[in-house]
């Protein structure tokens, strides 16, 4: 601690939510064989306008995970992740960022069991509304209005390991969701997430609202966890804390959009403090993967280069600045779910412009942090209980 408290040391790391580089190895099992989020993103639009990214080696991590021979990045270093945890989700990606493999996936559903979902109405006093696998456009599309007429809140669930409840703002205050949500997150054993999911608007028209927010089970140790107890403070910005379950993270600074976050991000980062920001940016997945907006996608990738070019010159050498990813949302791709996919990892605080290869495990991030910080890799994997 005291070498650390010496040197002042700070480090970056950015989740670009689904900037998956191509098909994971084991693509084929979740039936994402040929997805490539980026890759057919700039299919679609090769003059994509982002200067910043591709001079510290996205496309040398595109080349990577197609097993081509890639150009060294002008500048940094730039690799590719493929996660060892099984799943596609939000939390199992995060958290082997974090250093924690799991040894075994989250449980998904089609329909939750009845002896689920009839504990928690009945501790919550509620009737749900659909339980059923589906979009979170069209669960609104088909129950919306039944909701606000009834006032029975919409339960429903995806392709990853969530519980998610949907209700109208007007009808079921978000104060009260949450609290569904909090009693809800006592019966989802195993359940990766589960999430409130406020909206607004009328038949029709309904809006998801800003007020989402998620009940994670509580993770196995990270290097968060390692961090925080060095005295070394962690900031969580945007989903991070949520994912986490606050578990090693020191201050959380929710967000509503990219440009919401890239505006903290910075914020944080200038006022000079040591320590480790860890940031998602949710757009890309939440509003452009999973409604298979490809256009909206790449504007949002040519907004974050744009911040990136002038956020960079206010990073040093001794910085550790790391942007990757927690798994793949290709918006060419059937259906609206995740898809299995490696990541790209850069890291444009290194001094040189550098191959790291294709590398086994996203935890390679969580070992990069701890080494910056000076301290103990002292996590272990395992699938978290509760």
């Amino acid at each position: 601690m005291q070498r650390f408290m010496e040197k002042k040391r700070r480090a970056l790391l950015i989740v670009l939510d689904s900037v998956g580089v191509g098909h994971a190895p084991d693509a084929d099992a979740y039936g994402d064989a040929g997805a490539n989020t980026l890759g057919h993103i700039l299919e679609r639009y090769p003059e994509l306008k982002i200067p910043t990214l591709r001079q510290i080696g996205l496309e040398s991590a595109l080349d990577l995970a197609a097993g081509r021979e890639p150009e060294a990045p002008a500048s940094g270093a730039a690799g590719v992740l493929v996660e060892k945890s099984a799943g596609k989700d939000t939390t199992t990606g995060h958290w082997e960022l974090a250093g924690i493999v799991l040894d075994k996936p989250f449980p998904v559903f089609e329909r939750f069991p009845p002896e689920m979902v009839a504990a928690i109405e009945s501790e919550a006093a509620v009737n749900f509304i659909g339980n059923v696998a589906s979009s979170g456009t069209t669960v609104l599309e088909k129950y919306g209005a039944e909701h606000v007429r009834t006032g029975h809140p919409i339960l429903y669930t995806s392709a990853d390991s969530v519980l998610q409840i949907a209700a109208h703002e007007s009808v079921v205050p978000p104060e009260r969701l949450y609290e569904i949500c909090r009693l809800a997150r006592k019966h989802a054993a195993g359940i990766g997430r589960v999430i409130a999911r406020p909206f607004d608007g009328k038949d029709g028209e309904w809006r998801r609202t800003a007020g989402r927010h998620d009940f994670s089970l509580t993770p196995p140790r990270s290097v968060l966890n390692t961090l925080t107890e060095a005295g070394i403070p962690v900031a969580g910005v945007g989903k991070i804390s949520d994912i986490f379950a606050a578990s090693g993270v020191s201050s959380s600074h929710p967000t509503v959009s990219n440009e919401h976050g890239m505006q903290t991000i910075s914020e944080l980062w200038g006022t000079g403090g040591q320590g480790l920001i860890f940031a998602n940016l949710v757009d890309f997945d939440m509003l452009f993967g999973h409604r298979r907006d490809v256009d909206g996608y790449a504007q949002s990738l040519e907004e974050f280069d744009a911040w990136l070019a002038g956020f960079l010159p206010k990073t040093s050498a001794e910085d550790l600045v790391i942007i990757t990813a927690d798994h793949g949302n290709d918006p060419t791709w059937t259906g609206t779910d995740h898809t299995r996919e490696s990541v790209p990892v850069l890291i444009p605080s290194a001094a040189r412009g550098r191959l790291l290869g294709c590398l086994s495990g996203f935890d390679h991030v969580a070992n990069w942090v701890a080494d910056h910080f000076c301290v103990a890799r002292d996590w272990s994997a395992g699938t978290s209980e509760g």
